[in-house]
């Protein structure tokens, strides 16, 4: 039965809450949710809980908030007498030290939204996008001590549409990865999956993103600086300048036209900047400093550039 599989749930950001309803509903006892400190965070820094703790207070699941779980002897000691089954890790945010991997009997099952071995790292929703690609997914695999290097048990794909952004295509998948979490635990506690290693030869990295991420480079084509756009929303966003202050780009698309790189063309209502290759992007929303974004057109109205201006 699975009300014999006891768990603990480590997660953190809004991708994870998913995996959490979806294991409360198929019945499986959550005897702790762990979690990062509660944090100051927007623009007033007020402190303010993550997703998982919000959730799992409205399940009155119980919650634990460690600063460092790597030598914590009040931490282990409490996972030690719950003896957990599994570990659940959903974007938790912290790597998992050695003695929790070894602590339950089915080990740390992970939720990872790639298709390991590609986009190891902290934000693989982001750099699937970014780097062009047309399919991803989401897999379900027993952690190790190295980063998102463990056996793959499960794995589901989902299509990437070509007008995705992070913050459209994370939910799906968040929800198709809930679904595989549940199955996966099914699975095991069958004795149905079988582990299989990763293909270390086909890794590729998805770093933790930094604002320099951000920074437009219109030596790329266009197609890649609207990929990068795509994938980098929320933040950092995709961002230039414009007669010496910052200039965010919204929302843009390729555009066919001649443009020297890093040039603007105004055109009309229209606004294309130049690219590598003999690519250019159409700008379609902006947002000057210190303003709300607006539509080219009313940029255009508002600050009168002229074709030949450059950005960056």
């Amino acid at each position: 039965m699975l009300s014999s599989l006891h768990l603990v749930f480590c997660g953190t950001p809004r991708f994870a809450v998913p995996a959490l309803n979806a294991l409360m509903v198929a019945g499986f006892p959550i005897r702790l949710v762990v979690t990062q400190p509660d944090r100051p965070r927007g623009r007033g820094m007020e402190v303010a809980f993550s997703p998982v703790k919000q959730r799992a207070l409205e399940l009155n699941l119980p919650v634990a908030q460690p600063e460092k779980i790597k030598h914590n002897d009040e931490f282990g000691a409490q996972l030690t007498g719950l003896k957990p089954d599994a570990i659940i890790v959903v974007g938790y945010g912290r790597l998992i030290p050695k003695w929790m991997l070894d602590l339950p009997p089915l080990g740390n099952i992970n939720l990872h939204g790639s298709l390991l071995p590609k986009y190891r790292g902290a934000a693989p929703v982001q750099w699937a996008i970014a780097y062009g690609e047309s399919v991803t997914g989401v897999t379900t695999m027993r952690l190790n001590e190295g980063l998102d290097t463990g056996d793959i048990l499960l794995q589901r794909e989902m299509p990437i549409a070509l007008e995705d952004t992070a913050e459209t295509l994370a939910p799906r998948l968040a929800a198709s990865g809930a679904e595989l979490l549940v199955e996966t635990l099914n699975g095991l506690h069958a004795g149905s999956i079988h582990p299989r290693p990763q293909e270390d030869d086909q890794a590729r990295l998805a770093p933790i993103l930094k604002k320099e991420d951000g920074k437009m480079d219109f030596h790329r084509t266009a197609t890649e600086v609207y990929n990068r756009l795509r994938g980098f929303q929320p933040w950092p966003g995709a961002f230039t300048t414009f007669r010496g202050t910052n200039l965010t780009v919204c929302a843009a698309k390729p555009a066919h036209r001649a443009v020297a790189i890093g040039e603007l063309v105004v055109d009309s209502d229209r606004l294309i900047i130049g690219c590598g290759e003999g690519t250019a992007l159409e700008l379609l929303e902006v947002r000057p400093e210190g303003k709300k974004c607006m539509a080219a057109n009313d940029f255009i109205h508002g600050y009168r550039p002229r074709s030949g201006e450059r950005l960056g």
